[in-house]
């Protein structure tokens, strides 16, 4: 195998991420839901702690759904017939992607609701 150049390397990433964003409907939804959190952390002038917790916890939802979206075709690749070792794989794959979301989900609370509440007094 031959050594790839950097700049091969970041090109081969992008295109993983553009394949989850072209062909993964929850990856689409978590990348609208970082975007909407980034704006409001923007909008409600974070500071840089409550940025960054918000921050990271899009980004372990993002990274879980690229390993779920991995482990799924690497599946299909090695599964050609049902088996109930590869639904369990999945499911726990995607268990992983509903923790990460649970988690930016009580990030996202805990971080927004002292900027949110003198909003509504």
């Amino acid at each position: 195998m031959s050594k790839r150049t950097l700049a091969e390397s970041f090109r081969d990433a992008g295109a993983g991420m553009g394949y989850c964003l072209a062909t993964q409907r929850n990856m689409r939804i978590h990348l609208a839901a970082a975007c909407i959190a980034l704006f409001a952390a923007w909008a409600l002038k974070l500071d840089r702690l409550e940025t960054a917790l918000v921050v990271f916890a899009i980004s372990l939802v993002l990274v879980a759904e690229m390993f779920n979206t991995a482990l799924e075709k690497t599946v299909d690749l090695f599964v050609a017939t049902y088996h109930p070792l590869a639904r369990t794989a999945k499911h726990i794959a995607a268990g992983a992607v509903l923790v990460a979301a649970l988690n930016a989900l009580l990030t996202g609370f805990l971080v927004f609701l002292p900027h949110l509440r003198p909003l509504f007094r």
